[in-house]
């Protein structure tokens, strides 16, 4: 990518541009649209630093690589960016692609701020050049579970596929919820088709089905299955990695999106500076940003502000992220130590529990906080 035109009245030093290395997943099978909010929050972050000036004098320069959700080609676009000489990298939203993309920084010594992916360990061993602005799975995951027993479920299917991210979302679901009486039962979905699990969840007497697997393949033919069966008229279908907050999902199943809760990580009203990167972001995006373009534009506040304070030079980024305090899109972030996780965390992220309205599904109702 070129270096941005100098904006009006802006005062370019002869120095060149600071670029920043952006993982996005833009090609299947990464979730596309989740790509594209990323990238789009990224960009205006981008573009509004550089309008009102830049990194002391010096534009500010996204180099973006297109993971497609695949750990090791985002391993090879870390190793391509460090040889470029990018300052730092942003971005990635799948979990998994985003462990292979933190474990590569780790090991050269290369500044990770994770926009969008959660899984806790995130690198094996503590590290001091990861920083996430996501909250760890175990937090929204544990929200998660606590609104479910609040509306009654102790009986909980979930249909997993194989993957790091929905193991571990099963166990902290299994670890939280079993001693508050509740009742964890997987369906192994290599081995069922959707009106099988129909079946199990009758079976089983489960009074809530969470989708632990793939979107859009095989997330909406299950919830077309057990919408339709009239054996489960009253089963809660819930999707805690937050596969209905995109507008795909709506296109795809029309009513059937709607009254399915999922994790999503804004405030419940956003500030003065959200509701103006609100604005930007759905006028870029042509339809209402999700939390991932919000997640986007925050990484880029935070790295430019680090890049003014503390220059680009990598140690001194890494260095860095103890004594952030940026005002972000959804509340003041600063990263801090918390237990079990590898990486510097922003400790509150806000997360709620949403979900389509069957009265309006383009409309989101906020049924739970913390």
């Amino acid at each position: 990518m070129n270096a941005p035109p100098s904006p009006l009245g802006a005062k370019w030093t002869d120095g060149p541009s600071v670029q920043i290395g952006a993982l996005v997943p833009l090609t299947r099978p990464g979730w596309v649209e989740a790509g594209q909010h990323l990238l789009a929050g990224l960009e205006l972050a981008v573009r509004e630093v550089n309008d009102a000036g830049g990194i002391v004098g010096r534009p500010l320069e996204l180099v973006v690589r297109d993971t497609a959700a695949d750990p090791q080609r985002a391993a090879a676009a870390v190793d391509e960016l460090a040889r470029l000489g990018v300052a730092a990298l942003v971005g990635e939203y799948h979990s998994v692609v985003a462990r292979a993309a933190a474990a590569r920084a780790d090991a050269l010594g290369l500044p990770f701020l994770c926009s969008s992916a959660v899984l806790d360990a995130l690198t094996e061993q503590p590290t001091r050049w990861v920083a996430r602005l996501s909250p760890p799975q175990s937090r929204g995951w544990q929200i998660y579970a606590d609104f479910l027993l609040g509306r009654g479920h102790s009986r909980i299917a979930v249909a997993t596929q194989p993957s790091v991210y929905w193991a571990s979302g099963a166990r902290i679901l299994r670890d939280y919820l079993a001693p508050r009486g509740g009742t964890v039962i997987e369906l192994d979905m290599r081995a069922l088709t959707p009106a099988a699990v129909c079946d199990e969840l009758v079976d089983h007497r489960a009074t809530a089905l969470l989708l632990l697997v793939g979107h859009p393949e095989p997330a909406v033919p299950i919830v077309k299955s057990v919408r339709r069966d009239q054996r489960l008229a009253e089963i809660l279908i819930g999707a805690p990695a937050g596969q209905p907050e995109f507008a795909e999902w709506a296109t795809l199943l029309s009513d059937d999106s709607a009254a399915i809760p999922f994790l999503r990580y804004l405030p419940e009203r956003l500030t003065p500076l959200g509701a103006r990167v609100e604005t930007a972001l759905r006028e870029r995006l042509a339809e209402a940003p999700s939390f991932v373009a919000f997640e986007g534009y925050d990484t880029v506040a935070v790295l430019a502000e680090v890049l003014r304070s503390h220059g680009a030079d990598p140690a001194g980024i890494a260095e860095s992220w103890p004594s952030v305090a940026v005002e972000g899109s959804r509340g003041q972030i600063r990263f801090s130590r918390m237990p079990g996780i590898s990486v510097w965390q922003w400790a509150w992220t806000p997360v709620q529990v949403v979900d389509r309205d069957p009265a309006e599904p383009d409309r989101f109702r906020v049924l739970h906080s913390s």
